[in-house]
Formats: structure tokens, C-alpha cells, sequence
């Protein structure tokens, strides 16, 4: 594994573009970036900046209700809704010991399915707020995000030597998450083991960030050490996940990074995370050399995260309200 000092950055416009020497470009320029830093800003990336901006404000808008009116909202068995500050911690960390949840608070919007499937592990409508416009909004940059992200696996699956064709199926339709996250500003002289996210790895395939100019998100090297993740306009931090990182046979890193606020400001931040199907066997995909890991039930890989990192799904597993 590489040392790195810094977030590369990649020019993703040739999803766009029926060019095939610009698509080899781009398939090799992922597989360096993350193959090494499993982490990357995208420009290119085609998403107008209106989407982002009115998801921005429906965040800033959603947790600036009066706490009685959120909590109504509350984070559902269907992991959709509210998630209040400090209810989640990464007990699951291999990178700390991390006992203090993290602190920030959440809105939580999966897949919209309007009937709940009872076959497939946390199918089931989404909570909405009473806020003119937010679903909208919400809706039109998850519908731009999912498009985006079928592009940018097929990318991912070329560049660690396998076939799209191979596992692009289970991603139709896929399990999606798009968490409206607000920290509050830590204390500057706070303690070493109280963070807005503990150190921890994306169990999904990719994640892309949105983060405003606050700051706070940090990389691990493989070194251990912490390289900032600033925001860079018009631009996405993309990163790696626990699950593709299986399915390239680790030839694309799952990199840990974690989020600490000390700017004495509030930092608003809308990761979207882009998974299979939940029913989907995670194994290493042909072309990616001699299998390193086993073979994996999503669903069932998901239950146990959220049981160990949710009160609400450690109260009552499945049924929690």
C-alpha cells in the first residue's frame, strides 16, 4: 500500500462520452487512485449545482425543527428517519476503541419503496417531513446520485479487472442511503476519543460526499496518519467500501477516515451511499485474480452493523421504532 499526502482528484466526464480512449483513461486513473488512496475528489461528475444546493437547505431546514417534531420522526425498522445525536456509535471500529457515540445527528432516506417487501431486509417507505419542497428535493438529487453511481461502478468493476456484466445486475435496483448529517462544533480542548464520526470504514460500494466549507473529514494513511479531506468546490469526495472492496478482491481499498469538528462552527455534510441488492452474495468477482475473501450475504452483513452500531436497532433488533 502506498503512503499518500494527499486526496487525488479525477475528471470523471468520460461517463459521459462515448470515447473509448477517454473511458481506458479514466478506468486506469481509478484503478490508481483507488488502488492506493481508496479515496478521491470527481469533477466532471454532471450533477448541477442546484440539486445540491436544495438538498444542502432541506437539511439545514430539517434540523433546525424543535426537537419534539424531529423526534417524531424517529429513526424507523426500516433504518429511515431520525437519528438523534449521540444514539450511534461505531462499536464495530477496528481503528479505535471507541465507547462515546458519535456526535452528530442524522436524517436517514433509503430507497423509496411504498410497499415494504417482506423478503428483503429493510424495504419499506420513507418518513417525511412536513416541509414544503423537501421531498422534492430530496427525490430529484437521489434520482441524479443513483444515475451517477451506476456509471461510476462500472468504472470501479473495469478498473479491478473484472465485468460489469458480472454483478451490475444486483445493483437493479439497488439499496441506497442518503443521510442528512449535522455536527455541532466540538470543544476545541475536547477528549481524544470524542468524535463527530469515529474512525471507521463504509461497510457499502461507494459513497459520495457532499460536504460544505467547514471541514473536519480526515484519511487514514497506511501509516496512520491523517491526511484532511477539505471541501473543493464543484467537486464530490467518492471513497471505497467494505463490500466493494471484496468484490475487487482488494484491488480498491475501503479506507478508514473519520470526522472531527473543531472549527467552532456547525458543519453540515450529505454522504449518499450506493449498495447492491440486499439479497446479494458479495464474493470476489471473476478477473480480479485467486479469490482473499469469502463469500457474503449483504443482508445479513447489514443486519449485524446496524444491531451493533444503532440503539434503536439494538433495542429491538428488526421491529425497532
Amino acid at each position: 500500500m502506498t503512503e499518500f499526502s494527499e486526496i487525488p482528484v479525477l475528471d470523471v466526464s468520460a461517463i459521459h462520452s462515448r470515447d473509448s480512449h477517454a473511458k481506458n483513461r479514466l478506468t486506469q486513473a481509478f484503478a490508481d487512485a483507488y488502488g492506493s488512496t481508496g479515496f478521491g475528489y470527481i469533477v466532471g461528475h454532471g450533477i448541477a449545482p442546484k440539486l445540491q444546493a436544495a438538498v444542502f437547505a432541506a437539511s439545514c431546514e430539517f434540523h433546525a425543527l424543535p426537537v419534539a417534531q424531529k423526534m417524531a420522526l424517529r429513526l424507523n425498522r426500516w433504518h429511515r428517519g431520525y437519528i438523534p445525536i449521540n444514539t450511534s456509535t461505531d462499536v464495530n471500529s477496528k481503528l479505535a476503541d471507541v465507547t462515546r457515540p458519535n456526535q452528530s445527528a442524522s436524517f436517514m432516506i433509503m430507497r423509496e419503496d411504498a410497499v415494504a417487501d417482506p423478503s428483503a431486509f429493510l424495504s419499506g417507505p420513507n418518513q417525511w417531513p412536513a416541509l414544503p419542497g423537501f421531498r422534492v428535493a430530496i427525490e430529484a438529487y437521489v434520482t441524479a446520485l443513483t444515475d451517477l453511481c451506476q456509471k461510476l461502478m462500472r468504472v470501479a468493476i473495469q478498473a479491478a479487472g473484472g465485468h460489469p456484466n458480472d454483478i451490475m445486475p444486483a445493483f437493479e435496483p439497488p439499496t441506497t442511503w442518503l443521510r442528512l448529517l449535522h455536527y455541532p462544533p466540538m470543544p476545541a480542548q475536547s477528549d481524544d476519543d470524542l468524535y463527530g464520526s469515529a474512525p471507521h470504514t463504509d461497510f457499502g460500494c461507494l459513497t459520495i460526499l457532499a460536504q460544505d466549507e467547514i471541514g473536519g473529514l480526515q484519511v487514514q494513511t497506511p501509516r496512520g496518519s491523517w491526511v484532511d479531506a477539505p471541501y473543493m468546490a464543484d467537486a464530490f469526495v467518492v471513497n471505497v467500501g467494505d463490500m466493494l472492496h471484496r468484490l475487487s478482491n482488494g484491488r480498491l481499498r475501503s479506507t478508514p477516515h473519520r470526522v472531527i469538528n473543531r472549527s467552532g462552527r456547525e458543519r453540515y455534510s450529505c454522504p449518499f451511499f450506493f449498495d447492491p441488492n440486499v439479497n446479494t452474495i458479495i464474493a470476489p468477482l471473476p478477473g480480479t485474480g485467486e479469490p482473499q475473501f469469502g463469500s457474503v450475504n449483504f443482508g445479513e452483513f447489514l443486519r449485524a452493523e446496524l444491531q451493533a452500531g444503532y440503539q434503536a436497532h439494538q433495542i429491538s433488533g428488526d421491529n425497532s421504532q
